[in-house]
């Protein structure tokens, strides 16, 4: 047993008679006088298994009891991995106190598609920057997915629906083989646990074969340390599903996962409600990318825009945004603190498009994404949202005078006003306390324009193009207001880092 790894207990046993979903199985892991209880499952081929994720090294005793009968002793050694994800304040930490900058991908029906496409998409995975990728469950079925896949998550009955009671313990042998191989490469499994495209009825099933589906995905899957739970992808166009169900649904997952992993639910038109405490980050489709800093005010949580459109160049309006744009959306989220998610939509005959299925990268935006990814990790913390002190260039005008009037304009604006404002005025910017600001002009084509540092620090200062993946060093020590002459185009970010 190793600290932040898995721990798994096997037993032989004759098959269940009932469920082989839902089967009386637990067990108590203790260390230090503090016990933890976790549910087993039967995983086929009269085999019973209880998972464990020691969070503390140390001498631990176990007891299983139930179906199976056992007890013993573990040592559990110091961890050599830095743990589970978690949301600390608006960003994220692995266990180990470590900071986690989540760059994601969209793979939605990773685990339904050819052994052959699966191999692409890892070898794709290794040379890209991402570190997480949401997929499914549940198949998929939309535009560009009309496949069906080799596996599903449960056998069938005679009259031909799902069998919830009844796993396809080939299919969850399988997804745990895609979740664990993530995993290995430091990239996590932000789990669909629902969605709406569906042509099997998984969309469809009654609450309470949901949540058996989900008392046997958790009793197997939550020892695992690299899983986020996303309840669904568009949680709101699952039309046979009400609030109050997705309520219970979030309950139940929050309940019944010992170990507490992220947990949110994305939307299509109506965000979540993230302000519920088993919520652990905003997760949203937008491409209102200056919502970050207000959410993060509102909820004070991680803000992660898990769907910001795709780079790409099919029919649907979602799915045909330029290279440039989709980086300038993850800088525009990345600077002020908050997250983005990548996706990629090219037309193709053989309808293998990345965002469903994987297969090969074939865009412009990952490379520099991965540049961004670096720039971000280099830094000495998580950014929080800046507002740029430009108001001090008006501090001596005097009292009654236009700047007063302008304020008071702005003050007077209706929620209709204010938004209109919000996009035509955004600012994208973010810091570090006084060690670092970092700001982006995005789609502006500035040739001058300027950072307002504090006047009573030093600081280095870089303009950094982020098409071309450049950076340049234009003040080696600067304080206060400095002017700079910029290439007058789009994506020029300005670094600017504390050296006294």
């Amino acid at each position: 047993m190793r600290q932040y790894e898995t721990y798994e207990l096997k037993f032989k046993g004759a098959a269940p008679e009932g469920s082989q979903a839902v089967i009386g199985l637990e067990a108590a892991f203790t260390v230090g006088g503090e016990t933890t209880r976790v549910k087993g499952f039967y995983a086929g081929d009269e085999t019973y298994a209880v998972r464990f994720y020691p969070k503390k090294a140390g001498q631990y005793t176990w007891k299983v009891t139930g179906i199976v009968e056992a007890e013993g002793e573990e040592t559990c050694d110091a961890a050599v991995y830095p743990g589970m994800v978690k949301a600390e304040d608006t960003h994220f930490v692995y266990e180990d106190g470590t900071l986690f900058y989540p760059f994601g991908t969209t793979v939605y029906a990773l685990a339904h598609q050819s052994r052959e496409i699966v191999e692409q998409t890892f070898a794709s995975l290794e040379q890209s920057p991402f570190n997480k990728v949401r997929h499914c469950i549940f198949p998929k079925h939309y535009s560009y997915n009309h496949n069906d896949p080799e596996l599903y998550p449960f056998e069938k009955k005679e009259d031909g629906s799902w069998d919830v009671h009844r796993p396809c313990f080939a299919y969850w042998n399988y997804m745990e083989s895609i979740i664990n191989r993530l995993g290995r490469m430091g990239i996590e499994s932000d789990l669909i646990l629902f969605h709406p495209y569906d042509k099997w009825g998984f969309a469809v099933m009654s609450m309470e074969e949901n949540l058996v589906y989900l008392d046997y995905l958790l009793r197997r899957l939550s020892a695992f340390p690299y899983i986020w739970w996303s309840l669904a992808n568009e949680y709101d166009v699952v039309f046979a599903r009400t609030l109050e169900d997705w309520y219970t649904i979030e309950d139940f997952v929050a309940s019944n996962d010992p170990y507490h992993h992220l947990l949110s639910n994305h939307n299509c038109m109506k965000f979540y409600d993230f302000s519920r405490s088993d919520i652990t980050h905003c997760s949203i489709q937008t491409p209102a990318m200056h919502l970050t800093g207000a959410m993060m005010e509102r909820y004070g949580k991680p803000v992660v825009f898990d769907e910001c459109e795709y780079e790409g160049d099919i029919e649907h309006n979602w799915g045909n945004i330029s290279a440039f744009e989709m980086v300038n959306r993850f800088w525009k989220g990345c600077v002020a603190g908050g997250y983005a998610t990548h996706g990629e939509t090219f037309y193709s005959e053989d309808e293998v498009l990345w965002w469903a299925k994987g297969g090969v990268l074939k865009g412009e935006s990952p490379r520099r994404i991965a540049f961004l990814r670096d720039i971000i990790s280099e830094l000495p913390g998580a950014l929080k949202p800046w507002q740029e002190p430009i108001y001090e260039d008006f501090e001596n005008e005097p009292p009654g005078g236009g700047f007063e009037k302008f304020m008071a304009l702005q003050a007077s604006l209706t929620e209709e006003e204010r938004v209109n404002l919000q996009w035509k005025d955004a600012q994208f910017a973010g810091c570090i306390g006084d060690e670092v600001f970092l700001k982006y002009l995005g789609t502006q084509c500035c040739r001058v324009n300027a950072i307002r540092l504090p006047k009573e620090h030093t600081y280095k200062v870089e303009v950094i193009d982020v098409w071309e993946m450049t950076r340049e060093t234009v003040y080696k020590e600067v304080s206060g207001k400095a002017m700079l002459t910029l290439p007058g185009k789009a994506g020029i970010a300005i670094l600017a880092i504390r050296i006294r």
